[in-house]
């Protein structure tokens, strides 16, 4: 009876068959058609409609001001509260917890990312299964580890490769590679004087010592003679390997830029002011910078830029990208323009950088940085974005001072001015004017923004970081010094700090060095 069954069935599938069924054709889907940005109206189109959470995470969000106004959804993670608690995008942990003394920007950050209220709030502002992506101004290997254990991708290359490129040594032999010139120099280990001397001896007697690392000159040793080597023996011979470069008679400068998949985008050059002592205890310290039309020769701002270019080119090939900035050394005596230090990462100049015309005018130079992580084709003309950049006409004049504490003390702070708008009186005093959480709020030239770091209840330490002012207009001489205006400002800033020396208490100091730069 199962067989009989069997047949007919058969014989009634072959009936069918000669008849054919209609066969239904599967509808083939087709690939979704991938967006690709057109320029750079597209990417300023992509960031106002953002969904991703991104972050700056530091001890300030001093170096990426204004970056939520460009980007929805992105918000500071910071250790210190420089706004009181009035900046709408800037979260920081209240409560302490239980930590080793800071000794870097690194260990603020590995902190911070260990904190349960960060943790809490990255959670919170999960977009389904994406804690988001974060930038930080420093970081090292146990960053990296801490973050991908959140979820979160940094937006830089790896910890290691920029540790690689940092190091000052490096960055002449990458200097070298693309053709970038150099102060004369040599890469030698140093014993004694009389090592230094024989390793250096076609440099001459008047030199600059680097060591691989260093915090805004705070390890740039300038040495005629061995008792001025006796003071930071020490910390030269201990290293494997320094920079020893002939002394030139030099103004700084300082020049921004991003390596992106289409070529890399140059800002315009800036002045650097450096080793004031108004300013900074550090002989060869960064201390601020300035903006402003026909600062440079065509000459010199050409071959600056041409340099940036060759050198973000070589980034490029050893496998960087997005933002770093050069620091550059021209020879007042022949006009030669030197590098003199890469750093890889956003930096001290970047809120100069970022807020200029140039850069209001199409996006800021971090926009084109944080593209390269967005996992998002795009076009470019990186070409017709520099020679717009180039113009005079689309450069406007700011300066800024990065005022540290210069006394070799202690002192308890019980009073610290809050950031804000400041107008500045024909008398030289100052006055709170309004709240505002960047510089374009500034009018005119008796107005300037600060930024507090240092506030009531810190210690102040010989270096360490009080505020950084800006403002319209410039804060040096043409030949470089310190004009009447910077001075009214930096001793009227300095004027509304209270603070008491204190011999007791040493230990309870955060020595972080600098958290700007």
């Amino acid at each position: 009876m199962t067989a009989k069954k069997t047949t007919l069935n058969t014989k009634s599938t072959k009936n069918v068959s000669k008849k054919k069924a209609p066969v239904k054709k599967t509808p083939v889907k087709k690939a979704a058609k991938t967006e690709v940005l057109d320029g750079v109206s597209d990417i300023r189109r992509f960031f106002h409609k953002n969904e991703t959470p991104l972050y700056f995470i530091s001890a300030t969000n001093f170096n990426m001001l204004g970056a939520d106004e460009w980007i929805k959804g992105f918000k500071f993670i910071s250790h210190i509260e420089c706004f009181g608690g009035q900046h709408p995008n800037v979260f920081s942990p209240k409560e302490e917890i239980p930590h080793d003394d800071f000794t870097s920007i690194e260990d603020i950050n590995n902190y911070l990312l260990q904190h349960p209220e960060v943790q809490d709030y990255l959670t919170t502002r999960k977009k389904g299964r994406s804690v988001g992506k974060a930038m930080f101004l420093m970081f090292n290997e146990q960053t990296e580890k801490l973050a991908k254990k959140l979820g979160l991708q940094i937006m830089f290359p790896p910890a290691k490769m920029r540790t690689l490129m940092d190091n000052k040594v490096n960055t002449n032999r990458i200097a070298e590679k693309a053709g970038v010139s150099c102060v004369p120099y040599v890469l030698s280990p140093v014993s004694d004087y009389e090592h230094l001397n024989k390793v250096s001896k076609s440099l001459g007697t008047d030199l600059v010592i680097q060591t691989p690392f260093g915090d805004s000159g705070h390890t740039t040793f300038f040495i005629t003679n061995e008792e001025e080597f006796k003071k930071h023996e020490e910390e030269i011979v201990k290293e494997k390997e320094v920079k020893i470069m002939k002394r030139i008679n030099c103004k700084g400068s300082a020049i921004e830029a991003c390596v992106t998949r289409h070529g890399t985008i140059v800002a315009p050059l800036m002045t650097e002011l450096v080793g004031f002592k108004a300013l900074t205890p550090y002989k060869g310290g960064w201390c601020g910078n300035e903006i402003y039309p026909n600062a440079f020769t065509p000459e010199i701002r050409e071959k600056a830029t041409k340099y940036t270019q060759l050198f973000g080119d070589q980034l490029r090939k050893e496998g960087y990208k997005g933002y770093f900035e050069l620091d550059f050394l021209i020879d007042q005596d022949n006009g030669e323009v030197y590098l003199g230090e890469l750093n890889p990462r956003v930096t001290g100049a970047s809120s100069i950088t970022n807020h200029a015309v140039f850069a209001l005018a199409d996006a800021p130079l971090f926009v084109f940085h944080i593209m390269e992580w967005m996992g998002v084709d795009y076009k470019l003309n990186v070409e017709e974005i520099n020679n717009r950049w180039s113009r005079q006409e689309n450069i406007d004049g700011w300066s800024q001072l990065i005022i540290k504490h210069t006394e070799d003390t202690i002192e308890y702070v019980s009073e610290a001015p809050r950031s804000g708008i400041y107008k500045m009186f024909d008398n030289g005093h100052i006055q709170f004017d309004r709240m505002d959480t960047h510089r374009r709020a500034v009018e005119t030239e008796n107005e300037a923004f600060f930024l507090h770091i240092a506030k009531e209840g810190d210690y102040l330490y010989e270096g360490a970081d009080m505020g950084i002012l800006v403002s319209r207009g410039r804060m040096m001489t043409d030949d470089f010094k310190l004009n009447a205006r910077a001075k009214d400002w930096i001793n009227a800033i300095r004027g509304k700090y209270t603070s008491q020396i204190v011999e007791d208490k040493r230990e309870q100091v955060v020595l972080t060095g600098s958290l700007t730069k």
